[in-house]
């Protein structure tokens, strides 16, 4: 279950990396941060918008916003592969209820974990008992990442709801 901290987190998150790639870029092209200032301030209320669509019920929905940030925050010429301690971050764990993996039908173990939240020997674990799914090349599929954070996210919100106690 999100809850209000991790909102707050997550706008922070965002501000930041929107900060630091494409604001600074333009202040330093600029000479100036003067023009910057009502971009800044859009910036932050759309920061707003953007995690409450990330940690939101519509899955649809999060993962559009999901894969507009990562085209805008990260842009390359190859598949999106961020370091595996990106899905510790607030807008790593948000991009993986969202989407699983972006760019990835699979990974490796130790990418599942962070994404997760766990070790690598517990979703090695979670493989074994049949809770995630093991990819036919090898690793885990991001499918069953997905599925599973949206799952016990699920349940927690099931289970604090007034009317089930």
């Amino acid at each position: 279950m999100t809850t209000t901290d991790d909102h707050v987190e997550l706008v922070a998150e965002l501000v930041r990396v929107l900060e630091t790639r494409l604001l600074d870029p333009l202040e330093i092209l600029l000479a100036s941060d003067e023009p910057l200032g009502p971009i800044r301030e859009r910036l932050r209320v759309e920061a707003e918008v953007w995690a409450a669509q990330l940690l939101g019920a519509d899955r649809e929905r999060a993962t559009l916003t999901a894969a507009r940030l990562i085209g805008a925050l990260f842009p390359g010429d190859a598949p999106f592969d961020p370091p595996t301690s990106w899905w510790r971050t607030a807008l790593g764990r948000a991009v993986a209820r969202a989407t699983g993996h972006p760019a990835a039908a699979a990974v490796s173990y130790a990418t599942a974990g962070a994404m997760l939240g766990i070790t690598r020997q517990g979703v090695h674990d979670l493989v074994k008992r049949g809770k995630l799914d093991r990819h036919p090349d090898g690793g885990v599929t991001t499918s069953s990442i997905r599925d599973r954070l949206n799952r016990s996210q699920e349940s927690t919100r099931a289970t604090t709801r007034p009317d089930h106690q």
